[in-house]
């Protein structure tokens, strides 16, 4: 027996009829198309599958998605609007704060999430915010590096895409 559910996703409503049981990143995933979230461990190890619910970082693999009714989800997917990239995907692209890409839409969630709260971080901050995330393909050097350059770049007046559901 399925619970429906309704929530905006990027700015977009969705319905859904959903087991009880369904994780967040499966409704994402599976039922909206939206794969840039990704599942690495299913146990919350990870943080590949960090999303914002209602303007603060979760990781969507330990979150049933009726828990998400009447929310606004944004997803990798959210932060940009076509071209325009937010600041943050600029800097990972720009500091080389990615290898092979798994990681990086978590880590870019859960960074947008600390600059909401903290938009001048030192780089102990930074490590601390990004402890739940893993990455298997860096040392973390370059992805603190595009942490702090996203964060110069959003004070001194770059913007995310007008578009763009980051909430805080």
């Amino acid at each position: 027996m399925g619970e429906h559910i309704s929530l905006t996703v990027n700015g977009e409503r969705h319905e859904l009829d959903v087991e009880p049981r369904r994780l967040l990143v499966q409704a994402i995933r599976e039922d909206l198309d939206m794969t840039g979230t990704h599942v690495g461990c299913d146990t919350s190890q990870c943080g590949a599958c960090t999303v914002h619910v209602d303007g603060m970082a979760v990781k969507s693999c330990t979150m049933l998605a009726v828990q998400a009714d009447g929310a606004s989800v944004t997803t990798i997917e959210g932060m940009s609007s076509g071209d325009a990239l937010h600041p943050l995907q600029t800097a990972f692209w720009e500091k080389h704060g990615l290898q092979c890409g798994f990681c990086t839409p978590g880590m870019i969630m859960i960074a947008a999430d600390l600059l909401a709260r903290d938009s001048d971080p030192d780089e102990a901050t930074i490590r601390h915010a990004l402890e739940g995330n893993i990455c298997r393909c860096t040392g973390y050097h370059n992805i603190v590096a595009a942490v702090k350059a996203a964060a110069v770049a959003m004070r001194e007046g770059a913007a995310a895409p007008a578009t763009a559901a980051v909430t805080a």
